[in-house]
């Protein structure tokens, strides 16, 4: 079996890869039928020659492959038939934006498998970019607190060569910073990422009933606290949900979040937001005199969502704007009275070499042996959401309206 790694074509360009090519060459000598080729990149974090130098063949047409493995969507144009895919294709939660990707996967017969579909039996993920996501969120928000306070200058992510350069710049910040409080929201991969920086800077951790006793008379150190859905939740009958109502049953809640937020000087957002859930504060929440927040390093990013102050993505060229409470506007984060945010929607292309290592590992780990051991612990079944006769697998059926609209039938 042949399989590709493809150019990255969508704009912005992200220089992210799937597998080193260092991986490339290991799981070259571990799987005996397996071949691999690189198609030739001009933007890769690794180059062409590096991938050359581990003698991995590399060429412009790579149409002969079985499985193509990228990273960003595939322009609908350079969707090859009849082949299989790996990539995020941000359409599970039927991404509008997307709909007309998905339809051309399932006219040229693609078998499509979604990075973000690649799950255990239990549906948590097997890899993805999370802690790189986080890693480089928390240091961007690290970097807008110095920036706006003047307190100190940190570069951008993008300017150092890798995780090791920017462990370095952290601890030289240490002693520059403020008496803050800080909550980090969520306990997944992203959230990983964040407590990894927070550790870096030495902040002393509070637990939450700590964090909200001790928060409003702190003055004289830094701190954090990491919450999840059980702190931030109330059931509407006032009665503390478990993570399982939390989960499958969003109408029994509402937020319990302001009592964070009246604390809390820096937010750093690692949660998941489920469809129909609460959100964490709304707008008119950060109206209230007693809403303490002023700055907001939203990694998590979902647009007009729960987090009221994110009103769009920002960039990795300008990745900091201001949020005006009052007249729910964009303003300059220098602006009194305004909410400093960070909302890079494309965090871990900040750091590529070290996102792609991480991706590769976890990919190298979990899918590619599935493909020689009979898929016995059902990886690929679970990730599979279009067939090679251009259909919706079982479990992704419910994108049928999304794709076709509700008058089509099968």
């Amino acid at each position: 079996m042949k399989f590709a790694i493809i150019r990255e074509r969508k704009n912005p360009p992200d220089r992210r890869v799937v597998f080193s090519p260092e991986q490339l060459a290991h799981l070259r000598s571990a799987f005996a039928k397996a071949e691999f080729v690189v198609e030739s990149s001009p933007i890769r974090i690794f180059s062409d020659e590096q991938y050359a130098q581990h003698n991995i063949e590399v060429k412009e047409d790579i149409s002969d492959a079985d499985v193509m493995i990228g990273v960003k969507e595939v322009p609908i144009e350079h969707l090859i038939p009849h082949k299989k895919y790996f990539f995020f294709s941000h359409t599970i939660k039927e991404q509008p934006y997307n709909r007309e990707l998905l339809r051309a996967i399932l006219d040229k017969k693609i078998e499509l498998y979604d990075h973000e579909t690649i799950v255990k039996k239990n549906g948590a993920r097997l890899i993805g970019f999370g802690r790189y996501a986080g890693i480089v969120g928390a240091y961007n928000g690290f970097r807008a607190l110095g920036l706006r306070d003047k307190l100190f200058e940190l570069p951008k992510v993008e300017s150092l060569a890798d995780y090791k350069a920017l462990k370095n710049e952290l601890k030289a910040i240490k002693p520059l910073l403020p008496p803050i409080n800080i909550c980090m929201t969520g306990i997944g991969k992203v959230a990983g990422g964040i407590r990894e920086i927070l550790e870096v800077l030495g902040i002393h951790e509070l637990r939450p009933k700590e964090y909200l006793q001790l928060g409003q008379f702190n003055n004289t150190q830094t701190v954090f606290t990491q919450i999840d859905v059980t702190d931030y939740y109330i059931r509407k009958d006032g009665y503390r949900p478990t993570k399982t109502e939390c989960y499958n049953n969003p109408e029994l809640l509402q937020s319990d979040f302001m009592r964070f937020a009246k604390v809390t000087d820096m937010l750093i957002t690692g949660h998941f937001y489920g469809n129909n859930a609460p959100y964490l504060f709304t707008r008119e929440d950060a109206k209230q005199d007693n809403f303490h927040i002023n700055l907001v390093a939203d990694v998590s990013c979902d647009i007009d969502g729960p987090i009221a102050s994110t009103i769009r993505p920002s960039t990795i060229a300008d990745p900091i704007y201001g949020y005006d409470p009052q007249s729910e506007q964009e303003v300059d984060y220098t602006s009194p009275g305004a909410i400093t945010v960070m909302a890079v929607d494309n965090l871990p292309c900040e750091l590529p070499k070290d996102a792609s290592e991480g991706f590769g590992e976890m990919f190298s780990k979990h899918v590619i042996p599935a493909f020689f051991n009979q898929d016995k612990n059902g990886v690929l079944e679970r990730a599979q959401m279009t067939t090679s006769d251009g259909k919706l697998t079982e479990g992704f059926a419910y994108l049928h309206d999304f794709v076709y609209g509700k008058q089509t039938k099968f």
